[in-house]
């Protein structure tokens, strides 16, 4: 699959996950077999590009290309403007969220709240699409809600505009993540545009990936939520389509220093107070199903530094290992 210039390794993108997808995540996951991975959505308000946070949301050093940047708003001009501060610092794909369905992004009329108005979505993509060089994409849901999914009128408003690839949220708006997703719509996405999709929605393992492009012809796979606590699965689902051959899950001494690696560069990236309170919610997801997990993530979230953090964790893994030895 190719985004402009950009030739991806395979088709598996990481979605954008707002306070996930951060620079240590997305470098991870890409290790681990992403061929792309986008970032936290940036606000298009001018006012917040000078924060600490809207910064580290867009920072991208060190990172393997492409560089995608996700942005976030309802006014062409201010999305044009946000489009070019953000590839004048190194974005090198810029990503448009109009997907999201967060009460306080729709209640500012952004995010997916914006596929309720087709005249605006074009004044946006066009504003954005001739602000910048580098080439655009599209995030959306397949509406507002189930009786009205515009998905295919917005698609192709969106190739109009000179959009490079549309991903697409097998659920509407109203949805929010409730239900089960529903591929129809980006099945008919697909046939009516020329340009690349991706789908996106409850892809969660390397068998329903396979069925979710085979049924909607799509050109590649978007994973969010099942990444969470299980970076390893865009090998997982790279090789089962390469291969149609599962591969066996990582042991449990590789997820223990998986996890150890990603909590020291999430240390280095936010500094120790920050780092430990955002390291909590990925220690909670890589211990699910381990015995004991309950506990552990109820001592773990209760200690303030770095050091506690990680020898508590490091500890708890150690002791499964153990029981795990002993159990062979």
């Amino acid at each position: 699959m190719q985004i402009g210039p950009y030739k991806l390794s395979n088709p598996l993108l990481l979605a954008p996950m707002a306070g996930v997808t951060d620079r240590p995540f997305r470098q991870l996951c890409k290790r681990l077999g992403a061929g792309m991975a986008v970032s936290e959505m940036v606000s298009s308000n001018s006012l917040l590009w000078g924060s600490e946070k809207t910064k580290r949301r867009a920072n991208h050093d060190g990172e393997t290309d492409p560089r995608s940047v996700q942005i976030m708003g309802a006014d062409p001009k201010l999305m044009a403007e946000a489009a070019r501060y953000n590839a004048d610092n190194g974005a090198q794909i810029i990503d448009i969220n109009m997907g999201c369905p967060a009460k306080k992004v729709c209640n500012v009329a952004a995010g997916s709240a914006l596929l309720r108005d087709e005249t605006l979505v074009g004044q946006i993509l066009d504003a954005v699409v001739a602000a910048v060089e580098v080439p655009v994409t599209l995030k959306i849901r397949t509406g507002w809600d189930t009786h009205h999914r515009n998905g295919v009128a917005i698609a192709r408003i969106a190739e109009s505009a000179g959009i490079q690839a549309l991903a697409v949220h097998g659920r509407t708006r109203a949805c929010a993540y409730r239900g089960e997703a529903e591929y129809d719509t980006i099945a008919a996405i697909k046939a009516a545009i020329g340009i690349p999709v991706i789908a996106n929605g409850d892809i969660t393992t390397p068998e329903k990936a396979k069925m979710v492009l085979d049924y909607t012809r799509a050109d590649a796979v978007m994973i969010g939520r099942a990444a969470q606590g299980r970076p390893w699965i865009f090998r997982e689902v790279d090789h089962y389509l390469q291969t149609g051959e599962r591969l066996p899950e990582p042991t449990l001494a590789e997820v223990r220093d998986i996890l150890l690696e990603h909590l020291e560069n999430l240390y280095a990236f936010y500094g120790e107070h920050a780092g430990v309170r955002i390291a909590r919610k990925h220690i909670s997801w890589y211990s699910k199903g381990q015995r004991h997990g309950a506990a552990f993530r109820q001592a773990v979230n209760k200690v303030e530094t770095v050091e506690e953090q990680f020898q508590i964790t490091k500890d708890f893994f150690g002791e499964c290992l153990v029981r795990e030895e002993l159990a062979a």
